[in-house]
């Protein structure tokens, strides 16, 4: 054999080599992943004392920030009580709420709890917990356009928060408001800036939940200028989202909400921040 054919063979011996520790490599990481992904994480978590929730820090009256930028609200309320009853320390992290599921499944926090509609599609994705609350969706409008049903957003332009429970449901009811709004709805991040478009003109109105819609029109300076119209959406269940290997996580959850809503905790919550108590679920 030749020097070059030799150096030749001694070089595709170097690639093959490479490449099969490569894929070796790939092949131990994605098992890892796997592994990681069907562990219960119970244990490690009431060993730290503390698990990470993500939220959209805009969702009035769920979570949100106050005048002095403090984290308040009803689930933020319900949350921190649960976690304080199981020894557990929450740390809030604000999220981009079109990449929820994505960010537990791979560990970034450690459940949803921020008004999370229960759905079939989501059900795909996490585990949730027993429902702890209702809600519908509504259009959130502006009194000068004297609408009286969805039929009067005719050629209007709708705006709504993006891989929301709204967006889901404009789609899949599309009897109801779908037809009568002119082209795709305006997507947003967050909601406040789909009220700030609302005032300025830029949409005509807004496809969002009973709850933040009340609360948040409610507490506005010039809330004689808006108005809610109701129209047929379905009554949502509200509930705590995780991932499907965290079953004493959620076990745990769920042991206290149920005791929550035996002892008034839940009913005392609802009245401070809808102004009402949900009697539908148990």
């Amino acid at each position: 054999m030749t020097n070059n054919k030799r150096r030749k063979l001694y070089v595709n011996i170097g690639i093959i080599v490479l490449i099969l520790a490569i894929v070796a490599g790939a092949w131990t990481y994605l098992a890892s992943s796997t592994t990681k992904a069907k562990t219960d994480g119970w244990d490690k978590i009431k060993q730290q004392k503390r698990l990470t929730i993500g939220l959209d820090d805009t969702f009035i009256p769920m979570g949100f920030r106050n005048k002095q930028g403090k984290l308040v609200g009803f689930d933020v309320d319900l949350a921190d009580a649960t976690f304080k009853k199981l020894g557990i320390k929450v740390k809030w992290e604000p999220i981009n709420w079109a990449t929820k599921e994505q960010l537990l499944n791979n560990g970034q926090i450690d459940a949803i709890w921020n008004g999370y509609t229960i759905s079939p599609a989501r059900k795909k994705k996490v585990a949730f917990s027993i429902p702890y609350n209702h809600g519908t969706q509504v259009l959130v409008t502006l009194s000068k356009y004297n609408m009286k049903s969805f039929a009067d957003m005719k050629g209007r332009t709708l705006g709504l928060q993006n891989a929301s429970t709204a967006d889901t449901q404009f789609s899949q009811y599309g009897n109801l408001l779908k037809k009568y709004v002119k082209g795709k709805p305006s997507k947003y991040d967050t909601f406040d800036k789909a009220f700030m478009d609302l005032k300025a003109g830029r949409i005509q109105g807004i496809l969002v939940d009973s709850m933040y819609a009340g609360y948040y029109i409610d507490h506005l300076p010039d809330s004689q200028n808006y108005q809610i119209i109701t129209g047929g959406y379905p009554t949502d269940e509200t509930g705590v989202g995780f991932r499907k290997s965290d079953v004493q996580l959620r076990e745990r959850v769920n042991d206290v909400l149920k005791q929550f809503q035996q002892n008034g905790k839940m009913r005392t919550l609802q009245l401070k921040w809808f102004g009402r108590a949900d009697k539908g679920l148990k």
